[in-house]
């Protein structure tokens, strides 16, 4: 059986260049999606958060501007049937990436609070990208790469091809214009080749050896879709 690790942000807020503190958390088609697909695959998951902590649920993710209500009542109706999971996740620290077959991380604002300054979400991504497991960033969750550091102090991730929300996409949140830093801005900064779809807010997702990022929450289940075919076929 494939285990998959969720790695979830545990932040309930963003704080912006300003000071104001935006709620956030995870987003919630971009954990849901994912884990509807993964589970439907045979996948065993474990969820796991900085200290244990349970995960903040968007309620922006909710709202009537995230998507269609088809797909907004799916993915309520899916968290709620995984609410007891959601509520007792693992502490991050006393996971072993040794111990599953792919990593994934879902985004969020809150990947950009906490995830992108923890060292050991940072120690777990330089790790599983060295052993050429798939390691999935969904969206905001490329930020969590931004605490991971190989032992000579270089970005694991440099010239790496990757994706996340691009800065169009990010400013379409009135708040987004007041964030201290851009996710498609630091990661070029950073050394990463990013890359973007031709149009905002369209699925789409880039898989660089055995780095698979997703730009946005319509991207959802296309990279989890990719992430068990490419799985599937590598079992075979």
């Amino acid at each position: 059986m494939t285990r998959v690790l969720f790695v979830v942000s545990a932040a309930d807020r963003w704080t912006l260049k300003d000071g104001e503190v935006h709620p956030s958390g995870f987003w919630g088609e971009e954990l849901a999606m994912p884990h509807k697909i993964f589970t439907e695959a045979g996948w065993e998951i474990t969820i796991a958060t900085p200290g244990g902590k349970i995960p903040t649920l968007d309620q922006l993710s909710m709202s009537r501007t995230a998507g269609w209500p088809s797909k907004l009542r799916e993915v309520a109706s899916y968290l709620e049937s995984i609410k007891a999971e959601l509520n007792s996740p693992q502490s991050l620290d006393e996971m072993d990436p040794d111990e599953f077959d792919v990593v994934f991380y879902p985004g969020g604002h809150g990947p950009m609070e906490d995830l992108s300054v923890d060292p050991v979400s940072g120690a777990l991504l330089t790790r599983v990208l060295a052993s050429g497991k798939p390691l999935a960033l969904l969206c905001h969750a490329p930020a969590a790469a931004f605490a991971a550091t190989n032992k000579d102090g270089s970005w694991p991730f440099t010239g790496y091809q990757m994706t996340g929300l691009s800065n169009l996409e990010e400013k379409f949140n009135s708040f987004g214009r007041k964030a201290i830093w851009l996710l498609e801005d630091r990661l070029r900064e950073s050394g990463a080749d990013y890359v973007k779809a031709r149009l905002p807010l369209r699925p789409f997702v880039v898989v660089d050896r055995n780095l698979y990022t997703g730009q946005n929450p319509p991207s959802s289940e296309r990279l989890a879709e990719r992430l068990v075919a490419d799985v599937t076929a590598a079992t075979r």
